[in-house]
């Protein structure tokens, strides 16, 4: 299948980042030429008017809490967890785990994102891996690890032994599907709801299989707390020195951290994911992005998920990310381009996937979306710079096509690969039973 993408603007993000008026050709999953391309292809798309993007990347999403929007505001993390989601997760079946997938990817997709690193919940884990195998989306998931806590319901504490096995043998039946489209990761949920033995036990089995590790830390002051009274250490310095930290640890939210730990992430590499909107609609605060990233680190940008937020649109992540930091470090802080790295290379980088995916180039994978100038909350467009216009004035809604792996999985408007109707009426039906089985009907 060949696909030409005709007159846009592409918005690159390669080594020059060029930005120029062309064409984009594709060849089944891979650009295959861009500016000079063949005048042929099986199908054609009139991109004038148009940005190209490549898709956005927002690698921490929970696509197991798409179903329980709207059930936990106004909470802080701890209360969030302990009186709503953890109950809410414990009470999936495998049915609603794979509508409340569904429906999150197709949010996803509506608004241009076109891979994720997601996380689970404790079991029924398959159930969403094949929603995110039968709808085209590029993630690395995983089930999340919980076999500590006091306060973690019986519906979702398991012992060191099951989770380790439960996770080995999702990874090597899923691992590398669909040439690679879906990836593994052990994802322990956070150091308050892990022994010290299954986080080593990860930290050997990622080695061993060379995936990517997946958790949150320092997010509220409440959780560093309970880190410092069971481990005696700040939370980075504690992964840190239980070996997790590196290249391979995906470290999402990272708030509340000293000079050393912020030392640390830089050092060793580890992988930083920044939720605004969660962080503030939870008053967890404000992670120290210009700080981190001053120092080197790999910084990206996800929406979370839908209980924390209460959408997955990375548009809106994009503004909120810039903004929240101007009143600090001031107005040229966070521009623009920076903030739309983010988004793209900046996930690409997380994922170790900035060879395939992040930026539109010959030979990368034909993952890309384009962005639509015609409304009124983008004009007047001439003269504006790009990176502007993505961060500061375009929504998700101004999306009108999305590709991954070379195939359209939506196009003005319409999901390709989902029904919506089915989606729509199935989580419903899946949130009534889940929450009255919650005890929070």
């Amino acid at each position: 299948m060949t696909i030409l993408i005709k007159n846009g603007t592409l918005v690159t993000m390669n080594p020059q980042r060029e930005v120029y008026q062309g064409n984009i050709y594709i060849e089944d999953d891979r650009i295959a030429a861009i500016g000079q391309t063949p005048a042929t292809a099986d199908r054609i798309i009139e991109a004038k008017g148009q940005l190209v993007i490549p898709g956005l990347v927002q690698p921490h999403i929970h696509l197991c809490q798409t179903l329980f929007r709207g059930r936990a505001d106004d909470l802080e993390l701890l209360d969030w967890l302990r009186l709503r989601i953890w109950p809410l997760e414990g009470a999936h079946d495998p049915e609603s785990l794979y509508y409340s997938a569904l429906l999150g990817i197709g949010e996803l997709f509506l608004s241009g994102t076109t891979t994720i690193v997601d996380m689970e919940t404790v079991h029924h884990t398959e159930a969403a891996i094949e929603a995110i195998a039968q709808s085209g989306i590029r993630a690395i998931t995983g089930k999340v690890m919980m076999d500590f806590g006091e306060d973690v319901p019986e519906t979702l504490r398991e012992t060191t032994e099951a989770s380790l096995q439960e996770s080995v043998q999702l990874l090597e039946k899923w691992h590398g599907h669909d040439n690679g489209r879906i990836q593994y990761a052990f994802e322990p949920r956070f150091v308050v709801s892990c022994t010290e033995e299954l986080l080593l036990k990860v930290r050997d089995l990622a080695r061993k299989y060379g995936v990517k590790i997946h958790t949150h830390a320092s997010e509220n002051l409440g959780e560093c707390a309970l880190v410092e009274k069971l481990h005696h250490r700040r939370n980075v310095l504690y992964l840190d020195d239980i070996g997790l930290t590196g290249p391979g640890l995906i470290l999402v939210h990272c708030i509340w951290l000293d000079e050393e730990e912020k030392d640390i992430l830089a050092r060793t590499g580890t992988k930083v994911v920044h939720c605004p909107s969660s962080n503030l609609k939870m008053a967890s605060g404000i992670c120290p992005v210009p700080d981190l990233l001053s120092r080197g680190t790999v910084v990206s940008l996800a929406a979370d998920g839908a209980p924390c937020n209460n959408n997955l649109d990375a548009f809106m992540e994009m503004r909120l990310a810039a903004l929240i930091q101007k009143p600090v470090h001031g107005p040229t802080s966070m521009p623009a381009s920076v903030i739309f790295e983010m988004a793209t290379l900046g996930g690409a980088r997380a994922m170790g996937m900035e060879k395939e995916i992040g930026s539109l180039e010959v030979g990368k994978k034909a993952d890309l979306a384009l962005v639509s100038l015609d409304g009124l909350h983008t004009q007047p467009e001439d003269g504006v710079n790009v990176y502007t216009q993505l961060v500061y004035q375009a929504k998700g809604s101004d999306v009108t096509l999305t590709m991954v792996d070379g195939k359209i999985v939506m196009e003005k408007g319409e999901l390709k690969t989902i029904d919506v109707d089915e989606v729509r009426r199935k989580a419903n039906q899946a949130i009534q039973r889940v929450a009255h089985r919650a005890g929070l009907a």
